[in-house]
């Protein structure tokens, strides 16, 4: 079991990934999230050939992700956006969605077009890297259905 590292795991998102949503390091400042996927709490793809779409679930994901980890958007430091398309019109598309979420916040990002993501009929994925000086309220998550050894 490796210490200082705790995995996190919010209820509200689909429990069937094989991987944490999220780990944060010791004393609990830096965050890592896994690439934030557009399915919803069931696991399934939402808005199927629709790159807007997904962009929108991915970036509602990340932020339940984040939250549950004691942090906001406006914590993120660097963002990579995939998206599963050779035409730069959807890269525009997703990358449009991904900065009106985070506003002002202009954290560094990369935009990748990539040829396939990783669930059936996914075109977006949005991973990012959070510091936070110290725990927001409510404190970090601690109980068994949050957190993962």
């Amino acid at each position: 079991m490796t210490t200082g590292i705790t995995f996190i795991r919010p209820p509200g998102l689909h429990d069937g990934v094989p991987y944490a949503y999220a780990a944060v390091t010791d004393p609990g400042r830096t965050l890592f999230t896994a690439g934030a996927c557009p399915l919803d709490a069931e696991g399934r793809t939402v808005a199927v050939g629709d790159v807007a779409g997904q962009a929108r679930q991915v970036m509602a994901n990340l932020v339940t992700v984040l939250q549950t980890a004691g942090a906001a958007l406006t914590d993120v430091v660097k963002t990579t956006v995939y998206v599963a398309s050779t035409d730069r019109a959807d890269l525009v598309a997703a990358w449009q969605v991904v900065r009106e979420c985070f506003g002002d916040h202009d954290a560094p990002s990369t935009l990748l077009g990539v040829a396939v993501l990783g669930w059936p009929d996914q075109l977006v994925e949005v991973e990012a890297v959070a510091v936070r000086d110290t725990w927001r309220e409510p404190d970090p998550p601690a109980d068994a259905s949050t957190v993962a050894p």
